[in-house]
């Protein structure tokens, strides 16, 4: 499978910065612990959307509706983070 837009975009989210702030202060939220903000690397993202939208690869966005629902998700838990920095 060709990645295609959905799986283009979570692959330039992994690699932003403020993605990666945007989980360190998500699993800080969620789970009792002090993680430093800078935690997450573009691994720890992939990673990431593989277990929350049920995929082996993030080709798989654009071909499964299911992945491709939380992918949008997950996108706009994060936008709406974007807007409170």
């Amino acid at each position: 499978m060709k990645g295609g837009a959905l799986s283009r975009r979570a692959a330039m989210l992994c690699q932003n910065p403020k993605f990666r702030l945007w989980l360190d202060r998500m699993r800080n939220a969620k789970y009792p612990m002090d993680i430093p903000d800078g935690t997450h690397d573009e691994e720890d993202a992939r990673d990431f959307f593989l277990v929350a939208c049920n995929i082996k690869s993030r080709a798989e966005l654009d071909h499964k509706p299911e992945a491709a629902a939380m992918f949008n998700k997950i996108n706009i838990n994060f936008q709406k983070f974007m807007g409170q920095l």
